[in-house]
């Protein structure tokens, strides 16, 4: 995964009715950890790493670099979402493409925060990148994020085996410029 291309970084932050999009500050950084260490966050994404090989090895302002937007929720980081371009992906429908990926934590689950700050993050890449197709890749076995994925528009292009779990992988299509 790399760079999203020609796009201004960071943007200003982004609000919603509850949240901000924001990038990553060093006060996130025990969040960062929480997320990576939980094995809650990680049951669908090949298990959590070890909290004292995060707490060695994580910057003191993790998670920043163009597409990573911190979730805040009243001054504190929930999640975190990725919009990433796809080069290398193992699958050639994605190859080329921004692709979403989001982590909350355990505590921010079933509030509606994954739905609208993905919303969020969507609209401002729809401003950025207008014509933007977006992919999504989820294990299909993860009934949360496959639900989150139909809300935020994603169609399904195909299912294949990876990492020993069936795969879904779905598109959301750039929205038609108004003309």
């Amino acid at each position: 995964m790399t760079e999203l291309g020609d796009v201004a970084w960071p943007p200003a932050p982004i609000r919603t009715e509850r949240l901000v999009l924001r990038e990553s500050e060093a006060r996130d950084r025990a969040a960062f950890i929480e997320l990576h260490a939980s094995p809650e966050v990680h049951t669908y994404l090949g298990g959590p790493r070890k909290r004292d090989e995060l707490e060695r090895e994580m910057p003191e302002t993790p998670g920043r670099w163009p597409g990573s937007f911190v979730v805040d929720l009243d001054g504190a980081m929930i999640g975190q979402i990725l919009l990433r371009r796809a080069t290398e992906h193992r699958r050639p429908a994605a190859a080329g493409k921004a692709d979403l990926g989001y982590l909350f934590l355990p505590r921010a689950w079933g509030l509606g925060y994954a739905a609208e700050a993905c919303a969020a993050a969507l609209a401002w890449l729809d401003g950025a990148l207008p014509g933007e197709p977006v992919m999504l890749t989820t294990q299909s076995a993860n009934v949360s994020s496959m639900r989150l994925a139909a809300k935020l528009a994603f169609t399904e292009v195909e299912r294949f085996e990876a990492w020993g779990a069936e795969q879904w992988l779905g598109l959301r299509s750039p929205l038609t410029p108004s003309g």
